[in-house]
């Protein structure tokens, strides 16, 4: 691998949600010591970090992401000798640990807004967003990402707290120099333990715009990507470079033009996780895959940041639905279309980032009623469509493809009673389809979607194109097929793959491209040769190679 490349931009990354990655102790909550676990199962993948999802001391009405102490463990995670004792050994299997950063709001059983509801002259009154309100109208009409006002009233005082996520997650006031100096003090402290980065939640929202500014099209814009925002991240940034880390934002609402402004050298964090291709809000039930809207997003991003930053590459995470249900075929061709999407995206210029899961090709849980569901953005809005004249079953429906508990079912290691996650009841259903669909089974099968991605994952570290080569694509009004190659110096590689389920044909004959390619993965078992004239089959994906010499 060339020198000058990062390390974060050679490994592949593995996202942990804790609560649902491995039970250790029985309780029905996966835990620290279950990561611990499962240290050697995600070496043999080979991935080189891991990202973990909050395990932060937190009353858990947003999983984790509403902090009550940022220095503290949860105890039913485990406790911070544990996470240590994680850190430690993954550093010795070389597996660096990257934690989730909560850092826009705090929850409100945080001491400093405890101490900021008592008095409006209390010192940490100015820590929170605080303004003056009556019991008929808030301090104005934004709206939460969650649902309802982004306000919620503080009768004592005759004032109203901001939050752009839920109530019990009120936004820090960052344009108070000590809220800065705290949280700076915090993230050094976790930095000096050892861990190898962050990804930062929510970051794009730290910046409000004056509460007068009404939403525009966009209801999030007065909180989302705000002019002015680049003087605190700049300033987060000076501590980071101080060191060896990785740094990922989620950045909603930021462009692929603004991508720059972002990431990289003149950036603001090592990449960013962008939303053009995955509706996060998306409150519909999915429809047709739109093959050229979702190329064009990826695309955009490719151009974007090509010699300028690096994109953060994903398909899945805990707040989307399962990629193979949502984007691919989980009932026709779950096989096949869950390793045309790892193909497609993985390939791309960026660091790809597995969720867990994703690897055995998990799939959207068939929720039976409302009750089953945990997500709190679920539940609101199964009401809310209760309300709007939609009945129980229509509601059901909406909540079932779209839900975040889609992705946070426990994770499917063997077809026991409860996967071989945990002997008791975990804490969210587990999918029936864990008698196909878990790792056990897929681990003897040279061709299941484990193996499949652990080729892919060799091939990457294998092949410097692969990380750094340039991209381009080919066919880019092509309604079912993403092809497109990464090529540098005497390297060059085609990924063709059909994101349909219906046969793709093609024709490349116009195009300006090399003749003498030969298979190096297919998720088929006849591998074809290339030709510059031909066909794929319901979601075929194919890898070539060309050596120039």
């Amino acid at each position: 691998m060339t020198k000058n490349v990062q390390w974060w931009q050679q490994e592949v990354g593995y996202q942990i949600y804790p609560a649902s990655f491995k039970d250790s102790n029985q309780d029905g909550i996966g835990d620290i010591n279950g990561i611990r676990e499962k240290l050697s199962y995600l070496k043999e993948l080979g991935i080189g970090f891991i990202w973990i999802n909050p395990i932060y001391s937190s009353p858990f009405v947003d999983n984790g992401y509403d902090i009550s102490d940022y220095q503290e463990i949860l105890a039913k995670f485990g406790t911070m000798a544990e996470f240590d004792l994680l850190l430690t050994e993954a550093h010795q299997m070389g597996i660096r640990v990257i934690m989730d950063l909560v850092i826009n709001h705090t929850s409100d059983q945080h001491k400093w807004f405890i101490e900021s509801k008592k008095s409006v002259d209390n010192p940490f009154r100015e820590y929170y967003l605080w303004a003056d309100s009556t019991a008929e109208s808030a301090p104005n009409e934004w709206q939460s990402i969650f649902g309802g006002s982004a306000w919620t009233r503080d009768e004592e005082t005759d004032q109203s707290y901001l939050h752009v996520f839920a109530k019990e997650q009120p936004d820090l006031n960052w344009e108070n120099p000590k809220v800065r100096e705290e949280l700076f003090t915090m993230i050094r402290w976790w930095l000096e333990k050892g861990i190898d980065g962050f990804r930062l939640d929510a970051i794009s929202h730290i910046k409000k715009e004056d509460y007068a500014i009404p939403a525009t099209a966009n209801p999030f814009s007065p909180f989302q990507n705000v002019a002015g925002i680049g003087e605190y991240l700049t300033e987060l940034k000076t501590i980071f470079d101080e060191y060896d880390i990785m740094t990922v934002g989620e950045a909603s609402g930021v462009s692929a033009a603004e991508g720059p402004q972002w990431v990289g050298k003149a950036g603001y964090f090592d990449m960013i996780f962008e939303f053009d291709h995955i509706s996060l809000w998306n409150h519909e039930e999915q429809g047709v895959l739109d093959v050229v809207k979702l190329k064009q997003a990826l695309t955009e991003w490719q151009n974007s940041l090509a010699g300028k930053g690096w994109n953060a590459l994903y398909m899945e995470n805990h707040d989307v639905p399962r990629s193979v249900s949502a984007f691919g075929d989980d009932e026709n061709y779950w096989l096949e279309s869950a390793k045309a999407l790892g193909m497609m995206y993985f390939f791309l210029q960026g660091t790809p980032f597995i969720y867990q899961g994703q690897e055995i090709g998990m799939t959207n849980m068939a929720f039976e009623s409302i009750e089953q569901v945990d997500a709190l953005d679920s539940r609101k809005l199964y009401q809310r469509l209760l309300q709007e004249g939609h009945t129980p079953a229509e509601s059901l429906a909406i909540i079932r493809s779209t839900t975040r508990d889609n992705s946070r079912t426990p994770m499917q290691w063997t077809n026991e009673k409860f996967a071989g996650f945990s002997s008791e009841k975990p804490w969210l259903v587990v999918n029936p389809n864990k008698d196909i669909i878990n790792v056990k089974a897929q681990s003897k099968e040279p061709n299941s979607l484990l193996s499949f991605y652990k080729k892919m994952i060799q091939l990457r570290k294998q092949h410097t194109a692969l990380v750094t080569g340039q991209f381009k694509e080919y066919l880019p009004q092509h309604k079912q097929l993403f092809i497109y190659e990464r090529a540098e110096a005497s390297e060059q590689f085609l990924i063709m793959v059909n994101l349909t389920a219906e046969n793709a044909a093609f024709d490349l004959t116009t195009e300006k491209l090399a003749e003498d390619w030969s298979v190096v993965l297919t998720n088929q078992l006849d591998e074809h040769r290339f030709d510059f004239i031909g066909e794929f089959a319901p979601y075929e994906a194919r890898m070539y190679q060309r050596k120039s010499f």
